[in-house]
């Protein structure tokens, strides 16, 4: 048998569309196997993290190792069931975005003055986790609440443990004198249940006795602003029958309550911001300036007119409602 004759087959173009597809695809499977693992492995460590955090709370309660103040604020509890429920909201549904937090001292006292609004008071619970979660100090606000808030079934206990302590100037002085940063919203009911058709316009400051706490102990005045709360329950009325039947300050009406039952009480996602101003000094006012009422409306005048525009400036610059 003659020896067989070896046909030679042109070299293979690895050049062409097979061949760079199939490169292609050989470059980059190993590619997304790695990003799939590594995001498998990061959730992973996020979980048993989250779990042994967990586990922690559980074994401190259990044994009693947390501690509770005078006011009877549980800073434990806040941080790990009280205000849990509202992370979700802050991230996902009202993407808040905060500014000017280089303005709020990383120690020591200081007074936050907000406005107030929104119907329900949401937008003093958004700038307790800004402060809590998103501030590189991650200083913890004690926000003053009104007697009704501590009247209120279940509320007044929830209030208490988050830190909330009655807006009165005994309590405010011994927070700031120790060192706390408190909040403020000085427009009160007449902020968060203002009709839609006046919103992002200040309501009277009250007194000023914000400002007299803040001489008294000579902690920096912080002007914040807030932008978007106002669009959550847009109040389009008001029962005024039944808010003297409840006993309380307004019953709003919104387009989606009382008309849409439960689902009614569910905010619209509106896009927050949230701005902390420039810190207002007091510790160069004299001895007793607390007690001089002309000087004490003209600070308090001078924090309206800052966070006034400070919102004229933030709605100028949103984009709309809810982007």
């Amino acid at each position: 048998m003659s020896d067989a004759r070896v046909i030679p087959f042109p070299p293979e173009d690895r050049s062409g569309p097979a061949g760079a597809e199939s490169a292609a695809s050989g470059s980059e499977e190993p590619g997304l196997s790695d990003a799939l693992r590594d995001a498998i492995g990061a959730r992973g460590r996020d979980l048993d993290r989250k779990a042994a955090g967990a586990l922690a709370f559980l074994r401190r309660r259990v044994s009693g190792e947390y501690e509770v103040d005078e006011f009877g604020a549980d800073p434990d509890l806040t941080d790990h069931v009280l205000l849990a429920p509202f992370r979700p909201l802050y991230d996902h549904w009202f993407r808040v975005e905060m500014r000017g937090e280089e303005n709020v001292p990383a120690e020591g006292a200081g007074l936050v003055v907000g406005n107030h609004s929104g119907t329900i008071p949401l937008d003093a619970i958004m700038t307790m986790l800004a402060l809590r979660d998103h501030h590189p100090a991650q200083r913890r606000l004690r926000p003053l609440g009104a007697d009704l808030v501590f009247g209120l079934p279940f509320v007044g206990e929830y209030a208490r443990k988050a830190g909330v302590t009655l807006a009165c100037a005994p309590d405010a002085e011994r927070l700031l004198t120790g060192g706390e940063l408190v909040g403020v919203w000085p427009e009160g009911y007449k902020g968060i249940g203002k009709p839609f058709r006046d919103r992002y316009k200040l309501q009277r400051f009250g007194r000023g006795g914000f400002v007299a706490a803040a001489l008294r102990t000579g902690a920096p005045i912080l002007p914040t602003a807030v932008v978007g709360a106002e669009e959550t329950y847009p109040v389009i009325g008001n029962s005024r029958t039944l808010a003297r039947v409840l006993g309380v300050p307004y019953l709003p009406l919104t387009p989606t309550f009382p008309w849409l039952g439960p689902l009614g009480l569910v905010p619209l996602p509106s896009k927050w911001l949230i701005e902390f101003g420039r810190p207002i000094p007091t510790d160069h006012y004299p001895e007793g300036s607390a007690d001089d009422p002309a000087l004490v409306f003209e600070v308090a005048d001078q924090v309206r007119e800052v966070i006034q525009q400070t919102l004229y400036r933030l709605l100028m610059q949103r984009r709309s409602v809810f982007t």
